[in-house]
């Protein structure tokens, strides 16, 4: 049998809000790949890799997709097993609302899609190959 209705709406609707700040341990994420078990690499801010195990509540119930971000709490306790060294304690699903958070970082600024104009380049986006007859000139 499924999991109730209500189980999978508080879980959607608890990583809706960011929270009003973090504890010590706890910090952004940003995820890289998904080891598989709900076992997830993601990198800090500092640019450290951890691996980290996505709680009981969001199992099943949100998925997370690489180059998402997720709240990590990395406090140590004796239930973490060999590599993992944390737990997926809320999933950012309206990064709008989490980047205006004063504890986002400042290495996972956005990024856009297209790279920046440079002068001495020229773009050739909507323009022809060359010809062979302009190349001997």
């Amino acid at each position: 049998m499924g999991r109730p209705k209500r189980d999978v709406r508080a879980a959607a609707e608890e990583s809706t809000t960011p929270p009003d700040e973090l504890t010590a341990q706890q910090c952004v994420a940003r995820v890289l790949k998904a080891e598989g078990n709900s076992l997830y690499s993601c990198v800090l801010p500092d640019k450290r890799t951890v691996t980290v195990q996505l709680q009981d509540r969001f199992r099943n119930t949100i998925w997370i997709r690489r180059g998402g971000y997720v709240l990590v709490d990395l406090t140590p306790t004796e239930e973490h097993k060999g590599k993992v060294t944390g737990d997926i304690v809320n999933i950012v699903r309206d990064e709008k609302e989490w980047r205006k958070q004063s504890y986002w970082p400042k290495e996972f600024a956005k990024s856009t899609a297209y790279a920046e104009d440079s002068d001495d380049e020229e773009s050739t986006v909507g323009r022809m190959p060359p010809s062979d007859s302009e190349s001997e000139d």
